[in-house]
């Protein structure tokens, strides 16, 4: 109620620009520290400059935007422009037919007497930020609040789930009062020994506490999207699971909880390779029937990790050859988007190395 009528239109039509079928997130929201890293794990200095660089290739490939509805930046992106023409990068992305957005939460925290369980801070000064980020020509903004699966520690506890949901919540509702598009982002972590069944128990007590929340404090679900983990056994897992029952666990999930309100879920990949990520995606999708929601993908490391490695023993960016790859990684996710990704082998399935499959024997 307390959105005007050209308030809720236009979130909703960004969220639905967002959510085009086919079409997905490229994530580059690291910070200068992230990047950095990446950057010299393979050789090359870090500087703003090739972070610039980078992110203009990432934007710019030729063809890129044929798969991208949705670009989400650091808050450093929003204030760099093209070398193509000099245009703000919100803005040059705006010309290529791509919403752009920006990550506006700070750093994890720690809670007291959780056993290393966090949450994210910022919210503090999130209303003000998020009006400098709209000024500079952001259209959505996304938050993440990251979860890890412990049965013997009993994590996520009620407690640990209830800060984070409601932080999340809060984050929406704050955003949508300055025009940005809230993206939430439960991300519960691959790290773990739990089956796939307690993965998906945890991922609806997560998602139906999220979105309790976000109706408790008035967020406009047609205006706000979802960015979930692939629900996955533990990394650590010694039972073997097929990709269709990955798949099907996932469909479980957002059919016992997410609102048919909310145009659609953009995947992230969360420590899965492009090949994993995509043929689990295209499976959903293959076997979603009538479920309302556009599924599609936001995926960073997935598509940027094999790209920084083409650098490595050059020491310098390597942006041709970059671009050619990330094209190509960008067909795969548009296709998995779509359904018609077809899975190489075994990717997809949960598959227990040796050691564990021999220890569970």
């Amino acid at each position: 109620a307390h959105l005007s009528a050209a308030r809720k239109a236009e979130l909703e039509r960004v969220a639905s620009l967002i959510a085009t079928p086919g079409k997905g997130i490229t994530a580059c929201d690291e910070g200068p520290g992230t990047i950095g890293a990446r950057l010299e794990n393979v050789g090359v200095a870090n500087s703003e400059e090739r972070r610039r660089a980078y992110r203009q290739m990432l934007f710019e490939a030729p063809g890129a935007a044929e798969h991208l509805s949705a670009a989400i930046l650091d808050p450093e992106t929003l204030l760099q422009r093209s070398s193509t023409d000099g245009a703000l990068f919100p803005h040059k992305l705006q010309q290529l037919g791509v919403v752009p957005g920006v990550k506006p939460h700070l750093k994890v925290y720690a809670l007291p007497g959780q056993g290393g369980a966090t949450v994210m801070q910022g919210l503090d000064s999130l209303a003000a930020r998020c009006e400098e980020y709209a000024a500079q020509g952001a259209q959505f903004a996304k938050w993440r609040s990251p979860l890890e699966i412990d049965v013997a520690q009993g994590q996520p506890s009620d407690l640990v789930i209830r800060a984070n949901m409601h932080d999340l919540a809060r984050y929406a509702l704050i955003c949508q009062d300055v025009g940005l598009v809230p993206i939430v982002e439960p991300d519960i972590s691959l790290k773990g020994c739990h089956d796939l069944e307690t993965a998906v128990a945890v991922n609806v007590k997560v998602q139906a506490e999220l979105y309790k929340s976000m109706l408790d404090h008035g967020v406009y679900m047609e205006g706000s999207l979802l960015k979930p983990n692939i629900v996955n056994p533990g990394r650590d897992c010694a039972e073997a699971y097929s990709l269709r029952e990955i798949a099907e666990a996932n469909l479980a999930v957002l059919r016992r909880c997410f609102p048919i309100a909310m145009k659609g879920a953009n995947f992230l990949s969360g420590g899965q390779s492009l090949g994993d990520a995509a043929a689990r995606l295209s499976e959903m999708n293959k076997l979603k029937g009538d479920s309302p929601w556009n599924l599609s993908f936001s995926w960073s490391a997935a598509l940027q990790m094999p790209l920084f490695d083409l650098c490595r023993g050059h020491g310098e960016l390597q942006l041709e050859a970059m671009s050619e790859l990330y094209l190509a990684e960008l067909e795969i996710a548009g296709a998995a988007a779509r359904g018609e990704y077809e899975a190489q082998g075994d990717e997809g399935a949960h598959l227990p190395a040796p050691s564990l499959a021999a220890a569970a024997a």
